[in-house]
């Protein structure tokens, strides 16, 4: 139900608007004056307001202008005295949506108001398709749904907006650097630059120039002066990737910047400001790495302010069907393609393996699939043979102890006890029922339904998936 607030100091036309809107189903809040109807809209979301132009105290073009001044885009109809006609063509100008003199004809009044209870719709429309929009957005790249990832999220959500110092840290693939870009677009730095330096890729003879650039001459080789990476992120944000192998008289450096906010190029004396959010990451156990006095330990505190934690994939491995279709749908654009489908037990097979590189690992092998695969779907005999041998174990297959069990034709099968996927036994198990169910009755579905105890349409559902062939 739409709500309407109505502002006049007036009790008979309070009364009367009340009563008639109430009749049109409407749901109908009243005020005696400009601070009532103010404290209202403060408490209470409207659709649209009514307001009386003239009042004592706190009139009608007041609460426009303070509603104008907040960007309030509630539809605002002002009701004026026919001798105030250009009062209510300046309020229009100001933003109000429209104006009825008195005495006005209620009908007359109601065109109007469900003219801007429309308006009101669309407003509503646009911020939850703008919502939508930065939901669906906010985090693009980062896949998955589990609780995990989700902690993630929250956390992104919360120190997006803040200009604290943030120290990601999990396993080299899980997506770091997707994070930290996450957190600058999803700031008030995001229309700043976002600059990366990676503290093990750069020699370390190189790297505080690197950092805080030098002045032409500044040593064999400066031919001209060079801006580094403090000044180009400048409003923007800095991330400092594998942090733990940053040299220890250039963590001094870096401590001295994050304390003070300034810094001097190699080789000159001019100090230089500094407006660069700073995020970390690191795949090592930083505070172990202070204990050995491989890492300063008032950096490591100035860098840790907010920690953001990225669970490796294996403790994940309910986003893996997430990120298959993600990166399936990915190469496949590129390469302009249709995406490939995966098999149901290749799926189980990947959410069994160990994913040492994370994420990375699997974008890898997706990557492969997707060049080397035949035909429109994935199958297990496509895998790498490390993944279709092992069901994800490092290197060698899994051992493991059996037993013998038979189905109701008294075929006799093993049963591995250990190290096997249930899934794939129990697959394998219905397929030779199915099998030796449709070899006893001439491959006639409907009689080896009967001897499975299954419906004949769910027999030949199974059949399909299997591609197993019978007769009708």
């Amino acid at each position: 139900m739409h709500r309407i607030l109505i502002i006049d100091d007036d009790a008979t036309i309070r009364n009367v608007l009340t009563t008639f809107l109430e009749e049109n189903s409407l749901h109908v809040e009243a005020a005696k004056d400009g601070e009532s109807g103010l404290a209202l809209l403060r408490d209470s979301h409207f659709d649209v307001i009514l307001c009386d132009l003239i009042m004592p105290g706190t009139n009608g073009m007041d609460i426009l202008k303070q509603l104008s001044a907040a960007n309030n885009t509630i539809p605002f109809i002002l009701i004026t005295a026919y001798g105030s006609i250009q009062t209510a063509v300046e309020a229009m100008k100001i933003g109000a949506f429209d104006y009825v003199t008195k005495p006005f004809v209620l009908d007359e009044l109601m065109i109007i108001i469900n003219r801007a209870i429309e308006i009101s719709n669309v407003h509503k429309e646009n911020i939850m398709l703008k919502k939508q929009l930065k939901r669906k957005y906010a985090f693009k790249g980062l896949i998955g749904d589990s609780p995990g990832m989700k902690k993630v999220y929250e956390l992104i959500e919360k120190i997006s907006q803040t200009d604290s110092t943030i120290l990601i840290t999990g396993e080299s693939g899980t997506g770091k650097e997707l994070v930290a870009k996450t957190l600058h677009f999803n700031s008030a730095r995001a229309q700043g630059p976002f600059v990366a330096v990676n503290c093990a890729a750069i020699p370390k003879d190189l790297l505080e120039s690197e950092l805080f650039g030098h002045e032409k001459g500044a040593f064999t080789g400066a031919s001209q002066t060079r801006v580094g990476r403090f000044e180009l992120a400048n409003r923007g944000t800095l991330f400092f990737d594998e942090i733990a192998e940053l040299d220890l008289s250039l963590q001094v450096k870096l401590l001295r910047v994050l304390q003070e906010r300034e810094f001097e190029r190699v080789g000159g004396s001019k100090t230089i400001k500094s407006d660069a959010r700073i995020l970390a990451a690191t795949n090592t156990d930083l505070e172990k790495l202070t204990k050995e006095g491989k890492f300063r330990e008032d950096l490591f505190y100035r860098l840790n302010v907010i920690p953001l934690h990225i669970p490796p994939l294996r403790e994940r491995t309910g986003d893996i069907p997430l990120l298959l279709d993600h990166f399936v749908s990915e190469y496949a654009a590129k390469r302009k393609r249709k995406p490939l489908r995966f098999a149901k037990n290749v799926i189980e097979r990947l959410m069994h393996c160990e994913w040492t590189g994370n994420v990375r690992e699997l974008e890898n092998v997706i990557e492969r699939l997707t060049v080397l695969a035949s035909g429109d779907s994935i199958e297990l005999s496509d895998l790498p043979e490390e993944f279709r041998d092992t069901g994800g174990s490092s290197d060698e297959a899994l051992s493991y102890k059996s037993d013998k069990a038979s189905d109701t034709t008294g075929k006799t099968f093993d049963i591995p006890l250990v190290g096997v996927n249930l899934n794939e036994m129990v697959y394998d198990m219905e397929k030779n029922m199915i099998l030796s169910a449709l070899d006893k009755t001439g491959g006639i579905r409907s009689k080896a339904a009967v001897m499975l105890g299954l419906n004949r349409t769910t027999l030949i559902e199974k059949m399909k998936k299997m591609s197993i062939q019978g007769k009708k």
